[in-house]
């Protein structure tokens, strides 16, 4: 990689205690769970012989943890960042899909149609997020115009980034990417505002039997992946 391009490490946070269970938690500050650190230490060891010029991270536990064991190898300190937190769902945090559905119907169908200018009561749309989060992106790449650089941070956090980095339709940020936990996408920057998607949501580091390659989605998808019937294009 030329000298004069930044490399982002950009990296979902590992499996939590809530991660099985298809519940809202993206204010909710969830630990890791075992399967999750165990995640993270194959990463750390995958990335250890890379040299990094800083590890940044959103604030909440489970994305702190996961950098503060990747940044150890390379002895340096985590630096958080409010911008890279999880989108809130407000007053849906902690509730599974099918209880939201239950409870608040018109909300739920409002946003499967556009989770980006949608939010819940009490909770943050994807226009939101995207708009504390990609500054704080930017400056981190003017910080560091040579070199690699990780951030730790979350799954809709993640693709709302990769979606305005990329120019793709935010609206559909939940049908057409995916972030497993632990995964690691690889951006390389020329400058603040151009930039390529090297790798994405790999997991090779933890696959079981070496697959490279990412499972089918079958859990903690939108109605456009799971209708028996998708809608016609």
């Amino acid at each position: 990689m030329s000298s004069s391009n930044t490399r982002i490490f950009l990296v979902r946070h590992g499996a939590t205690t809530l991660t099985a269970e298809d519940r809202f938690a993206g204010a909710t500050d969830v630990p890791l769970s075992d399967e999750g650190r165990e995640q993270v230490r194959h990463l750390a060891r995958r990335l250890a012989e890379h040299e990094l010029a800083a590890v940044y991270a959103s604030p909440l536990g489970r994305t702190a943890e996961t950098a503060r064991i990747v940044a150890e190898p390379h002895g340096l300190e985590v630096q958080t960042r409010d911008g890279l937190r999880e989108i809130s769902h407000g007053r849906w945090e902690q509730m599974t899909r099918h209880e939201v559905e239950a409870q608040f119907p018109e909300e739920s169908a409002a946003w499967d149609k556009d989770p980006y200018t949608f939010a819940p009561v009490g909770g943050e749309s994807g226009l939101a997020v995207t708009a504390r989060a990609l500054p704080v992106l930017m400056d981190i790449v003017r910080a560091h115009p040579s070199g690699n650089v990780l951030i730790v941070s979350h799954k809709a956090t993640s693709r709302l980034l990769l979606s305005s980095i990329l120019g793709f339709d935010p609206r559909r940020y939940r049908d057409n990417l995916d972030q497993s936990p632990c995964a690691l996408n690889i951006v390389d920057f020329k400058d603040p505002v151009r930039a390529r998607l090297t790798l994405f949501n790999d997991t090779s580091h933890y696959a079981a039997a070496g697959n490279a390659i990412p499972a089918l989605p079958e859990a903690r998808l939108s109605k456009w992946w799971t209708a028996t019937h998708p809608p016609a294009m």
